[in-house]
Formats: structure tokens, C-alpha cells, sequence
């Protein structure tokens, strides 16, 4: 299925601009150029007929259902939610705002805030080609067990009270004013002809592939360099044991850097592909993706800097232990 963009690469670089497969340079072009091409055509297609599917998606309806189930049920919903809706955390936060003001509990809140930027439809799609079917299944295992068990302890420590003044406002209200939310769910929700629905398809996609293509580029980007110019059996040699040590290492690593989970793929292929074992590469990618510096400067719109200073540190252990316990399991997996 992905020969065409093998074969592509090939032409451009070895026969087109005359480098061989024997240099680091043509090397890495070689699988910048494929992966770059299969990812873009997979976004393309993947993302309009996702949208297509997801055209009927109401998110103040999906708010309100939120609103009137139980703790436990939310935790689930919220993190699925996350994981099939591709926001990442700008858009994320005004979703944030509309939950809260529904009144719907902090912690299911948080559990879509932390899984929305690790998992998304686009990311378990390439995921699935790129890594196939077992990793992807403990990829978003994984990433909604953190953002579940996240929003309980956020929940158990009451992290509401460290909300900013006016996103606690808006969480008195919302639970003050359940009916005005009911009847704003029930007016909306109005089905869309095919036309319409192809329509936003195309929209949805042109706008998500806007934003996703730079971090493509530059994860891609990265991946070449690592492909191509690191010593084989560099990684495999220094860190592929998968040395205790290794793991929090990466996570730190991981925090002053910034992509999402479309663009943290291919760096994950070619960690993977040189030797890093697999549970250092995900604390590295999850670290990357939930726990940079510009994710928080952006949560910082709505949480006061105790509660950021509680998500982070809750993020890091998590990513450690998610490394390490699958660093454990490498072996039988």
C-alpha cells in the first residue's frame, strides 16, 4: 500500500537530484521524502472522512450528556472524548471553559484536557502504519489511563479551588443553571444534508492539516536527522538497555521541546528504528506532546500556577512510570 511513496522517495532523490542510498545525506532525504508524502496523503484523506463522520458532533450536546452522568462514567467519557476529537491545547481551552461552565466536575474536565493533545484519530492512524496494531492498542491504552486516573486526583485533591477567579466563577454558575444548559442542548443538534456535511469535511480538514503540517515537517525532519546521521547502533549501545535512569532523562528531555501527536510519530519510528527501547520513547513523545513548556504557558489562561505546578509534576511521574513499566514489558509485547 505505501510502495508508491518508497518509490517516489526514490525518484527524487536517487534518480531526479542524483544522491545514492550509500550517503548519510541521501539516506535521510530518502526518509524525510517518503514519510513526508505518506503522511500528508494520509491526512488528507483520513482527516475529511473522519470529519465526515464526525460532522454531527455537537460538543455542547456531548458538554451537557458530560454534565448529568456519574463521576465514574465522566472520567471515561471525558477522556474519550478527548482522544477522538483532534484539538490540540488552543483549542482545547475554550472546550475547557464550556465544560466548566456546565458545571461539570474539574477532574472529567481535566481528564479531556490531558487526553486530547496525546491521542487523536489522525495520530492512531499513522500510529497504526507506521508502528502497526500492538503499539498503537498500548499508545491509547496508555494515554487515557493517564488522562482517567489524572482527572480522579485532581478530583480528590479539589483542584477547582486553584482554578483562575473567573473559570471558578463560571463552574458556580454552570452547576447553579443546569436547566438553561439542557435547553440550549435541546435546541441544538440539527442534522446536516450530505452537501453540508462535505462542506465541513473539507473545511475541517483544510484547517486541521494547516495546522498539523509544520509540526509533520519538523518531526519528519528530526526523524531524518536521526535516521540518517546518528551512528548505527549509537542509541542501541548507550541507551537501548533501557537503563532506570534512561527514562526520566527522556521526559526531561521532552519538556522544552513542543509538537503534537501527529508530528511526534515519526520521531517515535526512528527512536524506535535505532534502538530506544519502547517505553523511553513514549515518556519521551507524551512528555513532548502534554508537558511542554508552551502547553503550560497556555493553561495558564485558566489555572492558577499551583494547580499547573501540581498537572506538571502529576505528568512527569506518570510518563516515568508509563516508560518504565513498559520498558518491563518490552520483552513479551
Amino acid at each position: 500500500m505505501f510502495q508508491v511513496f518508497y518509490d517516489f522517495a526514490s525518484w527524487l532523490i536517487y534518480d531526479l537530484l542524483g544522491f545514492t542510498a550509500q550517503t548519510k545525506l541521501g539516506d535521510a532525504l530518502h526518509f524525510f521524502v517518503e514519510d513526508v508524502s505518506k503522511i500528508f496523503a494520509l491526512l488528507l484523506v483520513m482527516i475529511y472522512f473522519i470529519a465526515l463522520l464526525r460532522a454531527s458532533l455537537n460538543v455542547e450536546r456531548v458538554r451537557d450528556f458530560l454534565a448529568s452522568k456519574h463521576k465514574g462514567v465522566g472520567y471515561v467519557m471525558g477522556s474519550s472524548f478527548g482522544a477522538i476529537t483532534p484539538f490540540c491545547s488552543c483549542s482545547s481551552i475554550p472546550v475547557f471553559l464550556g465544560f466548566t461552565s456546565a458545571g461539570i466536575p474539574v477532574g472529567i474536565t481535566m481528564a479531556f484536557l490531558i487526553t486530547s493533545p496525546l491521542i487523536n484519530e489522525v495520530a492512531v492512524l499513522l500510529l497504526m502504519s507506521l508502528l502497526g496494531w500492538k503499539f498503537t492498542i498500548l499508545y491509547v491504552v496508555i494515554g487515557m489511563s493517564v488522562g482517567i486516573l489524572g482527572g480522579v486526583f485532581l478530583d480528590a485533591i479539589k483542584a477547582e479551588r486553584w482554578l483562575q477567579s473567573f473559570a471558578a466563577d463560571a463552574l458556580k454558575q454552570g452547576r447553579n443553571d443546569k436547566t438553561s444548559k439542557s435547553e440550549t442542548a435541546s435546541v441544538s443538534g440539527v442534522g446536516m444534508l450530505l452537501s453540508e456535511r462535505h462542506q465541513f469535511a473539507k473545511q475541517e480538514m483544510l484547517e486541521i492539516f494547516g495546522r498539523v503540517w509544520k509540526w509533520v515537517i519538523l518531526g519528519v525532519g528530526l526523524g531524518a536527522v536521526l535516521h540518517g546521521f546518528v551512528p548505527e547502533g549509537w542509541i542501541q549501545e548507550h541507551l537501548g538497555d533501557g537503563q532506570w535512569w534512561s527514562v526520566p532523562v527522556a521526559v526531561l528531555l521532552g519538556v522544552p521541546l513542543y509538537s503534537n501527536a501527529t508530528g511526534v510519530i515519526p520521531v517515535m519510528e526512528s527512536l524506535i528504528a535505532n534502538g530506544l527501547p519502547i517505553g523511553t520513547t513514549l515518556a519521551f513523545c507524551m512528555s513532548t506532546v502534554a508537558a511542554s513548556f508552551p502547553e503550560f504557558i497556555l493553561l495558564k489562561q485558566v489555572m492558577q500556577w499551583r494547580l499547573l505546578a501540581i498537572l506538571f509534576a502529576m505528568l512527569l511521574v506518570a510518563f516515568t512510570l508509563v516508560g518504565w513499566v513498559f520498558n518491563a514489558l518490552s520483552p513479551f509485547l
